[in-house]
């Protein structure tokens, strides 16, 4: 059952491969989820760690390591600083954001397997897995790829299909080929522990059923697991980066990345505490509570593809260990997409989260609020630039900015920059207040119930009533006749802005700190909020700043047109070169005259979309020459260039016009030309031999 009021809540966000940067579809999916859960707990004054990590075993890790010519060990360095900068910048408040390949996450991973294989948990089995006899090694699922049973997608990964989803196992793939060589695979034995899910499924039943709370895509797709009933699955694997299983004679075999991965955040917080204490010293009172009273609430938050490794996989290992706590609730996300197309890391189809910081600074409360506007709960969601703009605009520059402007502009306008004292209260001030109060109920049950696009909304609300009180009390005409007044409507205007800042803290964490500063505020906990006497009488209050500011068109014009050239760029490396023309003779190359030549005019020929009319100087004297070039360079930049031409060609015809010789040129990748010129300044007629 689930715990109702736990001592402390242990709250983890998914470990992310450590095999590039981080992209808005990872944020969306469970990482400022788990932040804004992170943060109203805080403010509420829970005792909470929020751990996360980089998983740096995973085979994506050695994929990329050969595709960047780096050693698996430079990949995860690399992409762990920039992922930890990117994701301290975008305030995500972890107690620790840790890595796999430390010694202790090592050691606790061996200790945990060693722990279930002396209780004979494991079933040892010899297998035939793929082989590739190529490359000489066994193949982890993500080195297979092949055709989807399901969906008949040509390259799903021998673990998963990206296209639609389905969780695979390599002997499922139809036409199987290594990502080492290409080659087919063949199929070898080989001993590896199992962990037998079969046997554990009544368990696992009772557990997940006792969890009918859960999100409805969250337990219907662990329904669907065990509808078709669990299957062993392999806890090692024959590799030669991970953790090394502990067992005697077990060279070249490492731990399941899927087996390890999940313990990071038990490793984790050992982590956190031997960086704060020097001793990992009480990590048991996180993970195996024994006193009543004295419970975790342990909090996964993850994407939807990650749904059976954290509420079957790691549960299943923990009830055999059989000394920890299970998580009490995974809150999985579906997939956001982007632009009309699933994000995909492999086709560069992206928001990258450095690059955004990068070009959109001091705009990471935007992102967040976005993100989670359109936060995929329950299904996939969108995001797409243009509704970034128009959510920044409308919403946050139009509506929430627009509030707290607006009071705290016409306080020190007409109250000398200080909260105002309440005088008689009329009936639109009794129900502004009267709604203050019960905003932050409403936005508390829905960030308890991981409805963070509702508790958004409800926040909106607030700014929005605000906004409304403003305009129906109109103190900007009251001063003339009625000064008064203006204190009590001011200060309505000032408590609701107070609390505002309260419980939008966990979105939008900078902007809320920047009101508390304007405002002077000292009570910022969420016991405070709602609260109409939050800000005191006499109270300065500083100069307005602008919270949020306009998006211009260009900004996002520029966002979309590098999201299409990324991808354009990332086609064209697929692109292989021509392959090389019929061997000639020497003789052959010495029949064609090759001179240096000066393009001296220049103009379009009517009439077609391709073709310029050069006139070249070849030092002998001037030719005309029909270059189809114009859809690459105008007429006046070619004037004076420098160019190899092909002099002995024979007279061609076209467009009514006589072409003598060739320009010669090169063409890249994606299709453009470009002139094939000498290295210095040759004389006109230079030969080239």
């Amino acid at each position: 059952m689930p715990i109702s009021d736990p001592k402390r809540y242990t709250v983890t966000a998914a470990l992310i491969y450590a095999n590039g940067p981080i992209h808005i579809g990872h944020l969306a999916g469970c990482y400022i989820p788990a932040d804004i859960y992170v943060r109203y707990l805080r403010s509420k004054g829970k005792d909470v760690a929020f751990i996360s990590g980089t998983d740096e075993h995973g085979v994506p890790i050695t994929i990329r390591a050969k595709k960047e010519g780096l050693t698996p060990q430079q990949v995860v360095d690399k992409y762990y600083a920039q992922i930890d900068a990117s994701f301290k910048e975008l305030g995500i408040s972890f107690d620790i954001y840790s890595r796999t390949s430390k010694a202790v996450h090592h050691e606790t991973s061996q200790e945990i397997f060693k722990d279930l294989y002396d209780k004979n948990v494991f079933v040892e089995e010899t297998t035939e897995q793929y082989y590739d006899e190529t490359a000489e090694q066994f193949l982890a699922d993500r080195y297979i790829v092949g055709t989807c049973p399901v969906c008949a997608n040509p390259n799903a990964y021998g673990d998963q299909c990206e296209r639609c989803g389905s969780t695979l196992s390599p002997l499922e793939l139809k036409d199987p080929r290594s990502m080492l060589s290409g080659a087919k695979p063949i199929l070898k034995a080989t001993k590896n522990w199992y962990l037998p899910l079969d046997s554990m499924q009544s368990d696992i039943e009772s557990y997940i059923n006792s969890h009918s709370e859960w999100k409805t895509n969250v337990f219907g797709q662990c329904q669907s697991w065990l509808k078709d009933g669990l299957k062993p699955r392999a806890m090692t694997r024959d590799l030669d980066w991970g953790i090394k299983v502990p067992l005697p004679d077990t060279d070249g075999k490492v731990l399941y990345v899927w087996f390890e991965a999940p313990i990071g955040y038990i490793s984790a917080t050992k982590d956190w505490l031997i960086q704060k204490n020097g001793t990992d010293e009480g990590w048991k009172q996180w993970w195996q509570p024994t006193t009543p009273g004295e419970e975790t609430k342990l909090v996964h938050f993850i994407g939807k593809d990650n749904i059976v490794f954290h509420c079957i996989i790691f549960p299943a290992m923990l009830m055999a260990e059989g000394n920890y706590i299970l998580p009490d609730n995974v809150p999985a996300n579906e997939f956001m997409n982007l632009e009309g197309d699933k994000i995909s890391t492999s086709r560069n189809w992206a928001v990258w989260l450095h690059e955004y910081l990068e070009e959109l600074p001091d705009k990471q409360d935007v992102l967040r609020y976005v993100l989670t506007a359109n936060a995929p709960e329950t299904k996939d969601s969108e995001f797409t630039w243009k509704d970034f703009q128009t959510r920044n605009n409308s919403e946050l520059v139009g509506i929430y900015g627009n509030f707290i402007n607006r009071a705290i502009v016409l306080t020190q306008k007409f109250c000398d920059s200080k909260v105002p004292a309440r005088g008689v209260l009329q009936e639109i001030d009794e129900i502004a207040l009267r709604d203050l109060a019960e905003f932050p109920a409403r936005i508390s049950e829905s960030l308890e119930t991981y409805r963070f696009r509702e508790a958004l909304t409800l926040i909106m609300d607030l700014a929005r009533s605000g906004n409304k009180y403003l305009a129906e009390t109109q103190p900007w005409h009251a001063i003339k006749t009625d000064p008064e007044r203006v204190n009590t409507i001011l200060n309505i205007a000032l408590q609701i802005s107070a609390t505002l800042s309260i419980v939008s803290e966990p979105v939008l964490p900078f902007t809320a700190a920047k009101i508390q500063e304007q405002l002077g505020m000292t009570n910022t906990s969420w016991e405070y909020a709602g609260n109409q006497d939050l800000l005191a009488p006499g109270n300065p209050v500083l100069e307005a700043k602008l919270l949020f500011e306009k998006i211009e068109d260009h900004v996002i014009e520029k966002q979309i047109q590098k999201l299409h050239d990324a991808k354009r760029m990332n086609e064209l490396e697929g692109k292989t070169v021509t392959a090389i023309k019929p061997e000639i003779q020497y003789d052959d190359f010495g029949k064609m005259d090759i001179r240096v030549a000066t393009i001296v005019a220049a103009e379009n020929v009517p009439k077609s979309k391709k073709l310029l009319k050069l006139l070249v100087d070849i030092g002998i004297e001037q030719r005309t020459v029909l270059s189809g070039i114009s859809e690459h360079f105008s007429a006046e930049e070619v004037i004076g260039k420098k160019v190899l031409y092909l002099a002995n060609l024979a007279p061609r015809k076209m467009m009514g016009l006589e072409s003598h010789g060739m320009i010669l040129m090169a063409e890249d990748r994606d299709g453009s030309l470009t002139f094939v010129q000498p290295g210095k300044e040759v004389w006109n007629g230079g030969t080239v031999n």
